[in-house]
């Protein structure tokens, strides 16, 4: 159990208070079995110190000390419950330092916005949620949200009426399957997205708003896709094809870079000679993803030094992430990377020559029209699986778990057992 104790330490006539938290920790390696523990900040609170060392915990009789005990010790013992407050709510009590405790009485201070009276209905809790998240989401993450608020406002306009978080049961489920079925949406895109929704409705509990006792219990299957992704053979022949135009060719030099280093588009394409560090004469690649903030370290692969070196050094002009996406579909195309596969593009499917609709439509295509930014990252760790223990490749790409890896390449159950059997 803690203590929160105020402490005069000043020789000044008037002075802020210092705080002091007292708990005691479990200590097995000591002879008692526990180790007393004390922190100390300073205060915003400012009191005399006549007043501190003659009246403070005095039974005074006068009216106008007892009316001041009584506003400073209010005072006081919101701060003290504050704190107490976090320090029962912080379960890794190693975290705990003057430090902690000074940026606690900070918060204490200087409150974070919180939103208050959220409303029952499903887009003003979008819009609450996406507040509450300002500063701390990505800008993609924010962006997802408000394509879903988006859809949801015409799926309410659909329905005739307005969605209100109590209502989002099976029931709703079913319209919605129906309503994005109608628009042509895919199976990948409803499940995502009710996944999200369910996340608005779970943040709207959490305030007091009533949900259904159904909420836990929807869910739609996700469809399995084929894992479109270039092979070694495919990806010498593109490398050895001549271009015509530079900007292919620079779009050609980013795509191999992408299939040798499994990093994203909006990693890959920030790439600077800076960022390459040499040790023990082997040159690592150092950087921050966006997408996860995780540092990362990878081994220049020698086909990246190649580009490097025909560069003297420097990595390939950026480009938009748009324009790579069509140029390496350009480069695939003319590499003669034009194997009929399954796959999905994204079309117009409007009949409205004013109004696009734009949808993925699955079918049979030339590989080269299936490339996309994304393909680097899924050929690193496709090409790589089996030869390269998975622990490292997960290392490299990022994915958090083994499993997120082997869905993320497409292995299933049965491709492992068949792989089992190479060591029977």
């Amino acid at each position: 159990m803690a203590t929160v104790n105020f402490l005069y330490r000043s020789k000044k006539e008037t002075a802020n208070l210092n705080i002091r938290l007292l708990y005691r920790l479990t200590d097995l390696d000591s002879e008692a079995g526990f180790k007393d523990m004390v922190l100390s900040a300073k205060t915003q609170y400012e009191v005399s110190g006549k007043y501190w060392k003659k009246h403070h915990k005095s039974k005074s009789k006068d009216l106008k000390v007892q009316n001041k005990q009584t506003q400073i010790n209010s005072d006081l013992n919101k701060i003290k419950n504050f704190i107490l407050g976090v320090f029962n709510n912080t379960f890794d009590k190693e975290v705990l330092t003057n430090t902690w405790l000074k940026h606690q009485i900070y918060n204490f201070y200087n409150p974070i916005e919180t939103i208050q009276n959220v409303p029952n209905d499903l887009n003003g809790v979008i819009e609450c949620y996406i507040k509450s998240k300002e500063g701390e989401n990505k800008p993609a993450s924010i962006r997802k949200y408000y394509v879903v608020k988006n859809k949801m406002l015409r799926f309410q306009n659909y329905l005739g009426n307005q969605i209100l978080i109590k209502d989002i049961n099976e029931d709703f489920k079913n319209h919605f399957v129906n309503y994005y079925k109608k628009e042509n949406y895919s199976q990948n895109t409803m499940h995502r997205e009710l996944v999200i929704i369910k996340t608005f409705c779970k943040y709207a509990k959490s305030k007091g708003v009533m949900t259904s006792p159904e909420l836990d219990y929807l869910k739609l299957k996700r469809e399995v896709v084929d894992k479109i992704y270039l092979t070694f053979d495919e990806l010498e022949i593109i490398d050895n094809k001549d271009y015509e135009h530079d900007y292919l060719i620079n779009a050609k030099d980013w795509l191999i870079i992408s299939c040798f280093t499994g990093q994203r588009v909006s990693d890959f394409m920030r790439f600077t000679k800076e960022m390459i560090r040499v040790e023990n004469g082997n040159k690592y690649l150092e950087f921050r993803q966006v997408k996860t903030n995780k540092l990362m370290t990878v081994p220049l692969h020698p086909k990246v030094s190649e580009v490097l070196d025909r560069l003297n050094g420097e990595f390939p002009r950026r480009i938009s992430d748009q324009r790579y996406n069509d140029y390496i579909k350009k480069v695939c195309e003319m590499a003669k990377i034009n194997e009929v596969i399954k796959g999905k593009i994204q079309m117009n499917i409007s009949n409205n020559e004013k109004k696009s609709k734009m949808r993925t439509v699955a079918g049979l295509y030339p590989k080269h029209d299936l490339v996309t930014s994304h393909i680097g990252r899924r050929s690193f760790a496709t090409n790589f699986y089996g030869t390269i223990p998975t622990t490292l490749l997960i290392n490299v790409t990022g994915h958090s778990t083994e499993a997120m890896f082997l869905n993320y390449i497409g292995k299933s159950n049965k491709d492992l057992a068949v792989e089992l059997t190479n060591y029977f």
